[in-house]
């Protein structure tokens, strides 16, 4: 009698707060089903759980033995890590996930894995030889308070490479560089040869390009000249490993706390750090974001996948000639790509590694397969069209509420203290401390153009300044901005002083710096100060 009202009840939408928990809700409704019913975790990566979701951002750093890894980790945290051992030859033979904790301490491979709190349970299958090789280092520090660190075994060369780990290296990457929101990948400015084992693991990487970041590390300890070759080398290989038409950013310094031993580049180095800290630091205020795109990116894999399993299912005879049919489908599975592609409009960038995917057929039984479901791949496409785009306003309104989310801490804060903040005693900020006006020094031959461009009653036009401000070349805009700052009793016109600060801030900007908005109290010309304070 009453059934009308609870179809009514039914339709009340759940109300999502956060953006991480409409991305759980919308996998553990629509992608597990399909996942499991295709057997895509067989396939590809395991399901995910709660941690994968409520995990803060994660930086996978990788490289070969020696080049810095743990020593760059070090450095981000300006503390030692437990268990960690620094040294020449290839010291780091683990997996190191450095978190937080209350306390310093570690927890073994075996422990960490049934940590419902942690996002690594789905490490087990690669066995008791890697999980005696995987542990968790956990220490109080404010830089872990917002990210979390994986320090990798290092990568070997040469005749080294040939001796067996006993695990899948390659594939316990791709594991986490799939859960991860940044992959740097570090070089030695004097080891810069790409071993097998080391194009073995950046193939591992593939699909997540765009998290790579690449450090060539220890380039202090070239000289100028050779340090161009180094990185022209350096370019040259990655392109012929990663085989894209894009260039990697490639971030050039010495992340240690040294003193430089080649100090030619220190501004170089400090500028390419200060750019890798805010990308770093900006991961917290990213995370939710990287973690739709991922689960996008996952959707679209499972999306492909089903359409696969069930083709194969379709094309299998019910009695006879079973296995010559399975290897006939293996065979041909390129072309049963090209066919699915054709039929249902999916990109070819959607599909899985082709090879990969005939390997792992092999093993299983295509009888045991299902068929398309359409109603279930219905919800999924609507999964990508419309539930996801849903979220994207509450993106919008995390970002808006929590706008400081960054990194803080260890030395990340080195570089925003005192003098040492990027910039402070540079450009328009020079000469803060000083007592005199730093404008002083150069006035006499701004004097000269001033007086040489024809003053009528000690001020200059505004056409006059305008003809004398574009011969610099600097775009209008640019020029605008400094005669707003410049002009600071707004009368329209500029007397010797603000002539002699527009010319300064011309040069500041010719020298590459930036412009303030708002004119620092240290560059208001001396008489206008008085002006102002009067006023006051």
């Amino acid at each position: 009698m009453f059934s009308w009202m609870k179809k009514q009840e039914k339709k009340n939408p759940e109300v999502i707060h956060t953006v991480t928990e409409g991305l759980k809700d919308l996998y553990k409704k629509k992608l597990l089903p399909v996942e499991e019913f295709y057997r895509f975790h067989d396939f590809h990566s395991p399901a995910l759980e709660d941690a994968d979701f409520d995990n803060k951002p994660m930086v996978l750093v990788v490289g070969q033995y020696s080049t810095g890894k743990t020593t760059f980790i070090k450095y981000l945290l300006e503390q030692d890590i437990p268990g960690s051992r620094i040294g020449p030859e290839p010291t780091t033979d683990s997996f190191i996930a450095v978190m937080h904790g209350e306390t310093e301490g570690i927890i073994p491979g075996n422990a960490l894995i049934v940590d419902p709190k942690k996002p690594f349970r789905k490490l087990n299958p690669f066995g008791n030889t890697f999980l005696n090789r995987f542990m968790c280092a956990h220490l109080p520090n404010q830089v872990l308070e917002s990210i979390s660190l994986i320090d990798t075994p290092g990568i070997l060369s040469g005749a080294k490479q040939r001796v067996s780990r006993g695990y899948d290296f390659p594939a316990v990457l791709q594991w986490f560089a799939e859960r991860v929101d940044r992959i740097v990948l570090l070089f030695d400015a004097h080891k810069l040869e790409i071993s097998d084992e080391f194009s073995e693991a950046i193939r591992a990487l593939k699909g997540n390009e765009d998290k790579i970041r690449v450090v060539l590390n220890k380039a202090d300890m070239v000289e100028t000249q050779q340090l161009m070759r180094v990185y022209g080398a350096l370019m040259w290989s990655l392109g012929k490993v990663f085989n894209t038409p894009e260039v990697l950013r490639v971030y050039i310094g010495s992340f240690w706390s040294e003193p430089l031993l080649i100090s030619d580049n220190r501004r170089l180095f400090e500028l390419e750090e200060q750019d890798l800290f805010t990308d770093i630091q900006n991961l917290p205020r990213n995370s939710a974001l990287r973690k739709l795109n991922d689960l996008v990116k996952r959707a679209r894999l499972v999306r492909v996948h089903a359409h696969i399993i069930s083709h194969l299912k379709k094309d299998m005879p019910s009695v006879f000639g079973k296995e010559n049919k399975k290897k006939q489908l293996i065979n041909k599975l390129p072309v049963i790509f090209a066919k699915i592609q054709l039929e249902h409009h999916i990109s070819p960038g959607d599909f899985p590694d082709c090879q990969k995917m005939q390997e792992l057929l092999m093993v299983h039984d295509f009888t045991k397969f299902h068929g398309l479901k359409p109603r279930m791949m219905e919800s999924l496409d609507e999964m990508l069209t419309t539930d996801i785009a849903k979220l994207m306003p509450l993106l919008r309104q995390e970002e808006i509420e929590d706008p400081e989310q960054v990194v803080q801490g260890g030395a990340f804060d080195g570089t925003r203290n005192g003098p040492f903040v990027e910039g402070a005693t540079e450009g328009a900020y020079e000469g803060m401390d000083d007592e005199d006006w730093v404008v002083t020094k150069d006035k006499p031959k701004y004097d000269e153009i001033f007086y040489n461009l024809s003053p009528m009653d000690g001020k200059l036009s505004g056409t006059k300044a305008k003809n004398w401000m574009v011969t610099t070349k600097l775009p209008n805009s640019v020029l605008g901005k400094i005669w707003k700052l410049s002009d600071v009793d707004r009368d329209g016109m500029l007397d010797d002083e603000e002539f002699a600060l527009a010319s300064h801030l011309i040069e500041v900007k010719l020298e590459g710096h930036g412009l303030p908005s708002d004119l620092p109290r240290h560059l208001v010309p001396p008489s206008k100060r008085r002006q102002k304070g009067s006023a006051e």
